[in-house]
């Protein structure tokens, strides 16, 4: 019922910068908790950002305080995360995923409902 389309995915060197786009359409945009997860090979999903419906709240992983941020325009229905001084760590499939607002700003990802199909990064050293 919601959709969500990443893009802005891509290889870049170490210390780089990238933004990563996500697009909603469906449902009332504003009425929904943003998140970004990110899983690489073999690893599980794992919690990046989220923000609230309202842009008033974000929360961070701590893997990525202090180089990532989380924004959105409600105006665009999109959800951004820009990424700074990114790292080879960072390399993964970058999901975005949209939630209740009921739970708040959750890194849980079970809390998240609609989940788009992920843009690759790879930060190379």
């Amino acid at each position: 019922q919601v959709q969500l389309v990443e893009s802005g995915g891509g290889l870049v060197q170490a210390g780089d910068s990238l933004r990563l786009s996500c697009a909603a359409s469906g449902r009332t945009f504003s009425s929904y908790t943003m998140g970004w997860f990110r899983q690489a090979p073999g690893k599980e999903r794992e919690f990046v950002a989220a923000i609230s419906w309202n842009a008033r709240s974000t929360y961070y992983a701590d893997s990525v305080k202090g180089r990532f941020t989380i924004s959105r325009d409600s105006a665009k229905n999109t959800v951004y995360l820009q990424m700074s001084s990114l790292k080879p760590e960072d390399t993964a499939v970058y999901y975005c995923a949209a939630g209740s607002t009921a739970w708040g700003l959750n890194p849980r990802k079970e809390t998240y409902n609609y989940w788009g199909q992920g843009t690759q990064v790879t930060v190379s050293s």
